[in-house]
């Protein structure tokens, strides 16, 4: 599966907005005020986005929790509605465009739209690449028990099953390995 420059940068920022939602009642907020937003903003380098207000955390929270059902979609059909959902909220316009020193490539997001709406379109567009391309069991959640962090499976052979394998693998490896060392000591 080609996967493009932009479709790449929106499954990143997609990920990682997901991973911002809070697993429980006692873990923090990733996007607790305006700033984090403006951070999540600045550091995805989403473009075309103007002043933030509560109402766009608000609305960005709200898009999250939707991602968020995309990745636990027990399949392809449930997946494709949710995102047709994202999609058409956000009135998708596509339009080509070379902005800030990248080569063409494809905005979904109307000319002016809230930050809300531009993650909408364009990262619903990237999730809607993989369900047309029968890839959607490569939106998974990390398998580590203490994890249930969001993320794509670009491996080869669909393997990966881990957020982070040098943490949240490597955390069960070590576990597993010290269990049976245990075991075997008697």
């Amino acid at each position: 599966m080609l996967i493009t420059h932009d479709t790449r940068c929106a499954l990143d920022t997609v990920v990682d907005l997901v991973n911002t939602a809070p697993e429980d009642d006692t873990t923090p907020d990733g996007l607790p005020d305006v700033g984090a937003l403006e951070v999540f903003v600045r550091d995805h380098e989403v473009s075309e986005v103007g002043v933030l207000t509560e109402f766009d955390l608000a609305a960005v929270r709200k898009i999250r929790g939707r991602f968020a059902a995309v990745f636990a979609a027990p399949d392809a059909r449930t997946a494709a509605g949710l995102i047709n959902e994202l999609i058409a909220a956000a009135g998708t316009t596509p339009r080509l465009t070379d902005h800030d020193g990248y080569d063409w490539h494809v905005h979904y997001f109307a000319p002016g739209a809230s930050v809300a709406d531009h993650l909408a379109a364009d990262c619903g567009m990237a999730l809607a690449f993989f369900v047309v391309a029968g890839e959607q069991e490569r939106l998974r959640r990390c398998e580590a028990p203490d994890c249930r962090h969001a993320f794509v499976d670009l491996s080869r052979n669909r393997s990966r099953r881990y957020c982070d394998s040098r943490t949240c693998g490597n955390r069960l490896h070590v576990a597993a390995y010290r269990a049976r060392r245990k075991e075997a000591a008697g």
